[in-house]
């Protein structure tokens, strides 16, 4: 269901509505500390958000990430297609599988209009994880006779969003609820409730494997720890001193004192902005003219909200039923004549501003796609008046020429210089980028050299002799470096360091060896030099 359809308008649960301490499906006791929650599970969700994102023919499927099953349907289970399996074993085990890359974006799109849907039935819902969510019990318990009913109601609705068979824990706090949820499949229907004040007696059985703590559980096992009982029967004082503040937290939720608070969902305010052109405009000017004031009211009522908008999506619909989609990015924040440029560029396919379209534009759909704190993007003490007339003068350029034309230097991650440089469109934020801070085995130490080749230079080293110096596959030089020809350019190296080997993707058929060489000639200057199987080549001057 899409998240903008309208349905009748449902009866709204008080969230706060009051319950008897004796009403027999439960609500607050008096004195209670620990609320009374109800956590709602959609078993399987990135399977059922998968299948609901590209409604594949078989019901045998696995999601794969990293190479390695992350997730698998039922059907897939029952021919022993579990997670953590290889592709291809998995492929050998269940003929009829049908692979799609896991993409947690989904989960969450999917996710969104049931909880929307959710909401309508009653408010306060807060979202632990896509497929997974967690309400306060005291309205809705009243609402529908009792806790359990309650949770029939919810889950019922959320079946019929397309959740599929939701199960239902109601527990003191969220932790005990979801072991509840979690547990609901083994005899106990759909909806599991553990009574108020019994938290610790249904935790105790449970394995201690459920606290999200590896290395934690890894020395609670070797020490004997098995069960959530066992931990909480050690001293809650020699926990804090032994493991510290995680521990202490930990303890206390194996011990039924949920800590985890309930923080209830804000729905986001509707910032979309659709503009209807009757009859259908063929023009890209026309289309710009007819945007720039509903672009102003969307970045207006941004903000009035105090956000900054960084990305937006702009949806083009023509009278031939055609959809053009793209997302677009800003390097600091969306300004009205930004987002018409941006609605003129995907627009223009030929790079003219006046040019005709092959079909009229009968809608054009804004959407913000990422925000910030408006404090976050305020100008300088002095203004930005410079930098307002380059951006201005650049996107002038890229409306005549297109807006690939005017790119700017990116620096990202990568063991060679070359792969560190990256283009990006003026205007749009690096994606993608490899980061600079993971580790690069083999990269350059600092610091690095100043002028980069592009591309390389092609040259020649020569031993004493005025043989070709040459690198074996031990890595022993045929003869130390002696002189550095650069086409009649001649010049003697005084010192040298090396080599390095770089071995990358070995395994795949764009596999590159090559040996690295820092050199410093007679004049002085210092260089990075390369031999692959091409031969010599000067990669970089530090200068």
């Amino acid at each position: 269901m899409s998240p903008h359809t309208r349905r009748a308008a449902p009866i709204r649960i008080p969230a706060d509505a009051a319950l008897s301490p004796r009403h027999p499906g439960g609500g607050e006791l008096p004195g209670a500390t620990i609320p009374r929650v109800m956590v709602l599970w959609c078993p399987d969700w990135p399977i059922t958000a998968a299948i609901h994102e590209a409604r594949p023919a078989s019901d045998a499927v696995a999601l794969i990430d990293k190479g390695l099953v992350y997730a698998s349907s039922a059907a897939a289970r029952a021919d022993g297609v579990t997670r953590g399996l290889r592709l291809r074993e998995a492929q050998a085990r269940c003929p009829a599988l049908v692979v799609l890359d896991y993409d947690p974006a989904v989960d969450n799109r999917v996710f969104e209009p049931i909880i929307a849907g959710l909401e309508q039935l009653t408010p306060h819902v807060q979202v632990l994880r896509p497929g997974m969510c967690a309400l306060r019990v005291r309205g809705v318990a009243q609402y529908y006779g009792g806790e359990k009913g309650a949770a029939l109601a919810l889950a019922g609705r959320m079946d019929e969003l397309g959740a599929g068979q939701t199960r239902a824990g109601v527990a003191d706090g969220i932790f005990t609820a979801e072991q509840a949820a979690r547990g609901s499949r083994g005899g106990h229907g759909r909806v599991r409730v553990v009574a108020p004040g019994e938290s610790a007696a249904f935790l105790a059985p449970l394995d201690v494997g459920l606290l999200d703590d590896a290395a934690l559980v890894t020395l609670l096992r070797r020490l004997g720890v098995r069960t959530l009982g066992n931990f909480a029967a050690l001293p809650a004082d020699d926990v804090r001193t032994r493991f510290g503040e995680p521990g202490r937290r930990l303890h206390a939720l194996a011990s039924g004192r949920d800590s985890w608070p309930l923080v209830p969902r804000t729905p986001p305010d509707d910032f979309d902005v659709v503009i209807d052109f009757e009859p259908a405009l063929d023009r890209v000017d026309q289309v710009a003219f007819g945007v720039r004031t509903a672009a102003e009211r969307f970045i207006d009522a941004l903000t009035a909200a105090k956000l900054a908008c960084t990305a937006i999506r702009v949806e083009l619909l023509s009278d031939a039923a055609d959809v053009s989609e793209r997302v677009w990015l800003h390097p600091r924040s969306f300004t009205p004549a930004d987002v018409v440029d941006r609605v003129r560029w995907q627009l223009q396919g030929s790079g003219v501003i006046d040019a005709g379209l092959s079909a009229g534009i009968i809608r054009v759909n804004i959407t913000p796609e990422a925000v910030d704190a408006i404090g976050n993007h305020e100008s300088g003490l002095w203004g930005t008046g410079p930098d307002e007339r380059i951006h201005h003068g650049l996107s002038r350029v890229q409306s005549m020429l297109g807006h690939g034309a005017v790119l700017m230097p990116s620096i990202g991650g990568g063991r060679t210089l070359g792969d560190r440089q990256q283009l990006v469109a003026w205007g749009d934020r690096p994606v993608g980028v490899r980061q600079v801070a993971q580790p690069w085995p083999g990269r350059l130490p600092v610091p690095l050299p100043g002028t980069v080749f592009e591309p390389r230079h092609p040259v020649h080293v020569f031993g004493a002799g005025g043989v070709a110096v040459v690198v074996d596959e031990r890595g022993a030089l045929s003869a130390a470096p002696a002189e550095l020809s650069a086409g009649a350019t001649v010049l003697g190296i005084g010192s040298w360091a090396g080599p390095w080997p770089v071995d990358e993707r070995w395994w795949s058929q764009d596999a590159r060896r090559c040996w690295r060489f820092q050199a410093v000639d007679s004049t002085g200057c210092a260089w990075l030099l390369v031999l692959d199987e091409g031969g010599w080549w000067a990669e970089a001057r530090y200068d």
